[in-house]
């Protein structure tokens, strides 16, 4: 009986104990239904890209945010790099100067609780086959990763 009250008054304190904000990132996905393709690889659809972009974006947080700010992501519009273009054989996503990758956000950056950066942006890079780490890393969204990784980056700051 002393034990359980005991363990619950510790558990009060550390909940109600002051302490150090975890930073985090949010990520919506506004209308996805509605996007130019962003589930048109053969890897398990929409769900499977949306799923890609939230933890690369979580990743992104976890490495570049101060413990005190937090940054929530609204994204309208992802259009993957490339175009899916139908072969005898299969599905094949053919990437050209013409295609580039293009995602749509906005976006509100806090810091102890309070909002020093917001807007909406369109995110896109029509040099995108010159960039040396995407086409190097054999990810399946590498060009819009390094979209998302020099965006977070120029938001932040770091």
């Amino acid at each position: 009986m002393i034990r359980n009250m005991l363990l619950g008054a510790i558990l009060v304190v550390l909940t109600l104990a002051p302490g150090k904000s975890l930073a985090g990132v949010k990520v919506h996905f506004i209308n996805p239904e509605r996007y130019a393709d962003a589930g048109s690889f053969d890897a398990g659809g929409v769900d499977a890209t949306l799923a890609a972009f939230r933890a690369y974006l979580e990743k992104l947080g976890a490495r570049l945010l101060a413990s005190n700010q937090n940054l929530t992501i609204d994204i309208r519009n992802i259009d993957l790099a490339g175009e899916n273009e139908p072969s005898r054989f299969s599905d094949v996503r053919i990437m050209r100067d013409v295609t580039p990758p293009r995602i749509t956000l906005s976006y509100v950056l806090t810091e102890k609780g309070k909002r020093t950066r917001s807007g909406e942006e369109t995110l896109t890079d029509i040099n995108y086959q010159m960039n040396p780490s995407a086409r190097l890393s054999g990810d399946r969204y590498a060009y819009e990763k390094a979209l998302l990784d020099d965006w977070f980056r120029r938001v932040v700051g770091r």
